[in-house]
């Protein structure tokens, strides 16, 4: 039988995982590389609910795999030594975890890389890790356009605006990868896995001050707290200072579903600690007014349902970024940017780049990638 070389933490067992297993074993006997306690900590920000020794156990006991075994190394490739020494045929992966370097490897050792779909089994309905550590979740966000203008370096330049979109934690997105993990975080200090039933610009002021006490010494933009309190879409307009002189709000349902069905994140895996966007900046008054124009444009784009105006103005953002920010833009991102070039309208990277997610607007979901879920507004 072919080998199937699976990797993954697979805390909270749960039927999605048992359906990905199924899956994998329609290719040969599964071999599972299970994710130690310290690379779940690495990766997630938060050890897992169950031990390894227990989660290996589990795994063990499951028909549809034929080993299983925890991985040595750290980090997302914390499987390569295993890899190497075992030489599968196969290396299975769901949508987002296929990402560039498990791509690298698998070309490098001739092994055939599959991407399958987190489909829950027939009749069951949807599960994660993350949603089944409570029924509500702490949101994520990502900004579309205007990134770098709710800081006042850059804002004193020109004014504008920051467009944030507010995510259900349909994914368990990894630390340092632009999507405002380490402001969720605070948030997870400050009120649990929910959100308190409080005025939402009222609950981004004070996640705001949290995240950043007296004395800190890079301030986290509050483009992240107000895109994680605040649920839809949030333009948020700066005029040299760290909070927005104004919030103009789109929540409904057409709006939100034209955005959804625009865009796939393509994983690029985290951020390592080694990476500084701040280094060789060259930002001036027409670089942020380029920026701050893109994001008006994307706006309006949005507002209208134009599909074609919101990847051009999202590019258009992009490259004032990079033009600003040039340790933004790294070789795997370009290589990426190349490769999905002719199905996308637009491009960006979440967050301040160097890892994370390539967010694509395009015409129809893009292969390799994820659609992400927007938080409503309840009741």
């Amino acid at each position: 039988m072919p080998k199937v070389f699976v990797s993954g933490c697979f805390d909270l067992l749960h039927s999605g995982h048992i359906a990905f297993l199924e899956q994998a074993s329609a290719y040969g006997d599964v071999i599972v590389a299970l994710g130690s306690d310290r690379t779940c900590r690495g990766l997630k920000g938060h050890p897992p609910v169950v031990p390894e020794e227990e989660r290996l156990y589990m795994l063990r006991a499951i028909s549809h795999v034929s080993e299983a075994f925890i991985s040595q190394g750290i980090g997302i490739l914390d499987f390569e030594r295993e890899i190497r020494e075992i030489e599968p045929d196969y290396l299975l992966v769901t949508e987002d975890g296929n990402i560039p370097q498990k791509r690298a490897l698998c070309e490098e050792l001739g092994i055939e890389l599959v991407a399958i779909p987190r489909d829950p089994y027939p009749g069951l309905m949807f599960r994660s890790s993350t949603s089944m550590r409570a029924i509500d979740q702490m949101p994520y966000r990502i900004d579309l356009c205007g990134g770098w203008l709710d800081q006042p370096y850059v804002s004193k330049h020109h004014p504008g605006a920051v467009i944030t979109i507010s995510l259900e934690p349909t994914i368990a997105f990894n630390n340092r990868s632009g999507m405002a993990t380490s402001t969720r975080n605070r948030a997870l200090e400050l009120w649990g896995n929910r959100l308190p039933p409080e005025n939402p610009e009222k609950l981004a002021r004070i996640l705001f001050s949290y995240d950043n006490p007296p004395g800190t010494d890079t301030i986290s933009g509050s483009q992240d707290a107000i895109g994680i309190a605040m649920p839809g879409l949030n333009y948020a307009y700066y005029e040299g200072d760290y909070w927005p002189s104004r919030i103009e709000k789109a929540g409904d349902e057409n709006t939100l579903s034209f955005v959804e069905k625009a865009l796939t994140l393509v994983p690029l895996g985290p951020r390592g600690p080694e990476y500084d966007v701040l280094a060789d900046t060259r930002i001036d008054p027409p670089g942020a007014k380029v920026l701050a124009d893109a994001a008006d444009d994307c706006w309006t784009a949005i507002k209208a349902q134009d599909l074609a105006g919101f990847g051009a103005a999202m590019r258009a953002g992009f490259e004032a970024q990079i033009a600003m920010f040039p340790n933004m833009m790294t070789d795997m991102l370009g290589d990426m940017i190349e490769q999905y070039r002719d199905q996308a309208l637009g491009w960006k990277v979440s967050g301040a780049g160097g890892g994370g997610y390539l967010i694509l607007v395009a015409n129809a979901p893009v292969a390799g990638g994820f659609q992400i879920v927007a938080r409503r507004v309840l009741g």
